[in-house]
């Protein structure tokens, strides 16, 4: 199943490019220094945007005055905590090393978000969802979400070169963080994925988008996923994290270290992946309160009979 990527053809510059500003140009030098990812450089980007049509000027003339409005502006109209606190890692990267401005950075604030807990499935309701996939491509990108844990984009990225069915694991490549690591291939999503391979003989990408020279994008695969949860009746709000949730926590269920589960998943922090021990029902069910383990209590005259 191991196939060579091919290199891509060169592409013309767009009229966008050719015209870019000196400042964005910084700002785009400076990100390609430190190998941010192109969905990282495209927000940053977004974001200072986003300042820019605010303040009404160029951003690298921005004063506190002017971050501490926008940022008011931003929670008016409703702007959640994670894309707040998006804008102020972009703003505090531009005015750090594209401006030299880094003192205005102390003017912006990061917001507290409330921290949930993850939607899991059922072990019955995982069955349930990977049985109405739509067609084999669409089973085998749940199972690699379900049975390997991966993110959404790691399972659009993922290559047919990318399977080591003598080893039993999936490579990937430049996951979240730019890291590399390997992922387990159980039989079954073995199974899985060679059913998909045999009908369509992908060449590159595992599972190609509707143009075969690109892979299907991350976005697509959650609507697929969102939409055939709604058709079955699982009343969770269910996407493709919620199967990466899902391994993780039925796999400490199980009973496997939690310290397996943080490399199966590419977690820096231990604490990221203790997090499922919050929604682990049967890890709850098995502790025994302390209360349990006092001797009986004797009843006093007047308790409630």
């Amino acid at each position: 199943m191991s196939q060579t990527l091919s290199s891509p053809s060169p592409v013309s510059p767009s009229r966008e490019q050719r015209t870019i500003s000196p400042l964005r140009q910084r700002m785009l030098d400076e990100m390609a220094l430190r190998a941010f990812s192109d969905k990282t450089q495209h927000d940053y980007i977004r974001h200072v945007k986003m300042l820019t049509v605010f303040i009404g000027r160029s951003p690298d003339a921005a004063t506190a005055d002017d971050l501490r409005a926008f940022q008011a502006h931003m929670r008016q109209n409703g702007i959640q905590p994670p894309t707040m606190n998006s804008a102020v890692s972009a703003l505090r990267f531009f005015f750090t090393y594209a401006c030299d401005r880094p003192e205005l950075c102390n003017h912006l604030r990061i917001v507290k978000q409330r921290q949930k807990l993850p939607v899991v499935l059922t072990q019955e309701e995982a069955a349930r969802l990977m049985e109405a996939a739509p067609g084999p491509k669409y089973r085998a990108a749940f199972g690699v979400a379900y049975g390997a844990g991966l993110r959404v984009s790691e399972v659009t990225n993922l290559k047919v070169s990318d399977i080591d069915s003598k080893r039993m694991i999936l490579r990937v490549e430049q996951g979240k963080g730019m890291k590399d690591r390997n992922a387990m291939l159980s039989p079954r999503l073995l199974q899985l994925l060679r059913e998909w391979w045999l009908i369509e003989r992908p060449r590159t990408w595992l599972f190609p988008g509707r143009d075969p020279v690109l892979s299907m994008s991350p976005r697509q695969i959650y609507r697929v996923v969102r939409d055939t949860a709604v058709a079955i009746g699982i009343p969770k709000r269910v996407g493709p994290h919620t199967l990466r949730h899902s391994f993780a926590t039925h796999l400490l269920e199980q009973g496997v270290d939690i310290r397996v589960i943080q490399v199966l998943l590419g977690h820096t922090k231990l604490d990221t992946t203790a997090r499922y021990a919050h929604v682990a029902s049967r890890v709850l069910r098995d502790v025994t309160s302390p209360l349990d383990q006092l001797a009986p209590l004797q009843p006093r005259p007047g308790d409630w009979p």
